[in-house]
């Protein structure tokens, strides 16, 4: 009965057994938006400058020692607003250049995803190291590319992700330094004083706090991430 009632089913523009070029063209592009839909996360996390923003911010959390303040809301909703801003010329490229000549009709939907990606591939080929990147090429055993172009995604993408891996611990072991050193500060005051059944976290936390307020601590932190960049 069930086989019966699925075969009634009918979806229009999606037809397996359709002789009309025009509805498979459709039905191939909803696939395809379905598909870049549901990779939209990974997409965000891996071709952008998220990764190395949002781990940065969770050193910074980390190296206070506020463990859920800010809030992971708060951290996620500061990581993607900064992305935005940071991959805005990169989006407009996009638009310029891709879109609204697809939208126009004056590229085909490849032409547009070609045009689109090479700007992608320009931001992360930047922000990628060599070594990382010669790393994919070798295992691959792919040849040495002549331009930007001929990097394929594939081996582009996650030398990228290492490099921003690299970089924010890099710029996480940096802002840790301070917060170590008023650490080893109070845990080596309150053992000459003899108090060695206080936790030195309740007395450290309100002076990291105050060093971190006083200096301007997220200014710092955000200017020290645009400049990376």
């Amino acid at each position: 009965m069930m086989p019966e009632l699925l075969l009634l089913i009918s979806i229009p523009g999606i037809d397996a057994g359709t002789d009309n070029p025009e509805d498979v063209a459709v039905t191939l592009q909803l696939l395809a938006l379905l598909t870049i839909l549901s990779l939209a996360p990974a997409i965000l996390v891996m071709l952008t400058s998220f990764t190395r923003i949002i781990i940065v911010l969770s050193f910074v959390r980390t190296g206070l020692g506020t463990q859920s303040m800010p809030p992971n809301q708060v951290l996620i909703g500061l990581a993607l607003f900064l992305t935005f801003f940071v991959m805005a010329p990169v989006a407009e490229e996009i638009n310029d250049t891709a879109l609204q000549p697809y939208l126009a009709g004056e590229a085909t939907q490849g032409e547009a995803f070609e045009t689109a990606i090479l700007p992608v591939k320009e931001f992360m080929a930047e922000h990628t190291r060599e070594k990382d990147l010669a790393l994919f090429f070798k295992y691959a055993e792919l040849e040495k590319p002549e331009s930007i172009e001929d990097i394929p995604l594939t081996a582009l993408v996650p030398a990228f992700a290492i490099s921003e891996l690299k970089t924010a611990f890099q710029i996480g072991f940096v802002i840790f330094i301070p917060f170590l050193i008023i650490d080893m500060v109070v845990a080596s005051t309150l053992m000459a004083m003899g108090m060695m059944m206080l936790p030195p976290v309740m007395i450290s936390l309100p002076f990291k706090i105050l060093l971190f307020v006083l200096v301007d601590g997220w200014y710092l932190i955000v200017e020290s991430l645009l400049l990376s960049f």
